[in-house]
């Protein structure tokens, strides 16, 4: 079924559950299918008629999202202050959502997913994730990307309850979140949401650790370091690290509470999809979760999809059970006189040297290599944290080429909505 088909059947079986709550309100099952179609009947959209709307953390967001579907219409929700456009020829696509993303190319595109990849989706985290209709699954990411909005899918599809935050500023608002009365609860949150948590809440997050099912994380790397210490305090909870990218759709997770705290480990790929390794170690995934394409650009659409395969800028490896490692990425990696530097490993690295708080590897310029590792640190509150000490405890833990020969005291990193490192800030 669809997710609207899904709504609909849940709204006939299970009329009062809850489908969607908010801080301000609660939609079932039956009034979330009536609004929706009420909706979609104010909206009268044509077949592949493409709908601008802006992304709100509500449910009014839902009821819309729903009702473009309904009309058979293409949902496209931009972020806040958004000022994207859409192509004319897009509406020539058969598609679902066109979600706008830096992608693959660097640079700001539409990119169009059917609705057997939004099905297919749902599909490989319901399998690989178990969601469960008694699962109160809490969203505070942003609904116009990927990584939430792909929740959405498996939540409603599984009869489960859907729970839409603002954002995680603030924690209070989310703890509270587990004091409503449902069996468990599961989230997905970015790796630096993760860190945030561990670092000034660690003790709250402890204390609602049993009701908490699972929590995924992905859109960048984790640390090692981050991993270990939240298996330490949700000791019965399920965690996993995903690969997904809005042009591939959801590919791989991994399940680091059972099987072990690796850094860049990203699992199987799961039922609908498959990955190889190309040259030079590119990861090229395969499968029904793919994008159709980037909406009214063939040229950019061509440098990423061949063959019914999705080239990415990822670098990675498969390890003797098949599962992905993840390395780095292509434009990320740093020249050291011949040598090649993943950014990524020497923030892990350094991410486990207590003083440090947050850190980002960049690549520097210098007089005889012509560029160099520099690691930007954020101290740790009341402490001291000298290059020279950090330089010691890299060494015992990376190949000496890999250790920064820069260093630099910041206080924050920059990164991008979803948490990845904005190297591109430091350039």
């Amino acid at each position: 079924m669809t997710i609207e088909q899904s709504v609909e059947h849940y709204a006939r079986l299970w009329p009062r559950k809850p489908a969607v709550v908010t801080a301000t309100e609660t939609l079932s099952y039956a009034s979330l299918w009536q609004r929706v179609r009420q909706k979609a009947s104010a909206l009268n959209l044509h077949e592949g008629e493409p709908y601008v709307f802006q992304s709100t953390q509500d449910a009014d967001f839902i009821v819309t999202y729903l009702a473009v579907h309904l009309c058979g219409g293409v949902a496209v929700p931009i972020g806040s202050g958004g000022n994207e456009t859409v192509n004319s020829t897009s509406s020539n696509c058969k598609c679902a959502d066109i979600l706008f993303t830096t992608g693959s190319t660097g640079t700001s595109k539409g990119v169009m997913i059917t609705e057997e990849a939004w099905t297919a989706n749902a599909e490989n985290l319901i399998d690989r994730l178990g969601f469960t209709a008694d699962l109160l699954f809490i969203v505070c990411g942003p609904l116009s990307h990927l990584g939430s909005l792909s929740k959405v899918y498996p939540t409603l599809m599984s009869g489960a309850t859907l729970y839409i935050m603002e954002s995680l500023k603030d924690l209070n608002a989310f703890f509270s979140v587990f004091e409503l009365p449902f069996p468990k609860f599961a989230t997905f949150l970015v790796p630096s949401s993760i860190r945030m948590l561990l670092q000034i809440a660690g003790k709250e997050l402890q204390k609602v650790g049993p009701k908490i099912d699972f929590i995924e994380t992905g859109a960048a790397a984790i640390a090692q370091h981050d991993m270990e210490r939240l298996c330490r305090l949700l000791p019965s909870s399920r965690l996993f690290n995903t690969y997904a990218s809005t042009e591939t759709g959801i590919i791989c997770s991994y399940e680091y509470s059972r099987q072990g705290c690796v850094a860049g480990l990203l699992g199987r790929p799961m039922k609908h999809s498959s990955v190889r390794i190309g040259e030079g170690g590119r990861v090229i995934c395969s499968g029904r979760t793919l994008m159709a394409g980037y909406a009214g650009d063939e040229e950019a659409t061509r440098k990423v999809l061949r063959d019914g395969e999705a080239y990415t800028s990822d670098i990675g490896f498969l390890n003797d059970d098949g599962m992905l490692h993840l390395v780095g990425r292509m434009d990320d990696v740093i020249n050291v006189g011949g040598y090649k530097v993943n950014p990524s490993e020497v923030e892990d690295a350094a991410m486990n040297f207590p003083p440090i708080a947050d850190c980002i590897c960049i690549a520097a310029p210098h007089v005889v290599l012509g560029s160099a590792p520099k690691l930007l640190f954020v101290p740790r509150e009341g402490c001291e944290v000298k290059p020279r000490d950090i330089a010691l405890f890299l060494k015992s833990k990376l190949e000496s080429y890999k250790v920064p020969l820069l260093y630099e005291a910041v206080d924050a990193v920059r990164r991008t909505f979803n948490g990845k490192p904005d190297r591109k800030a430091y350039l």
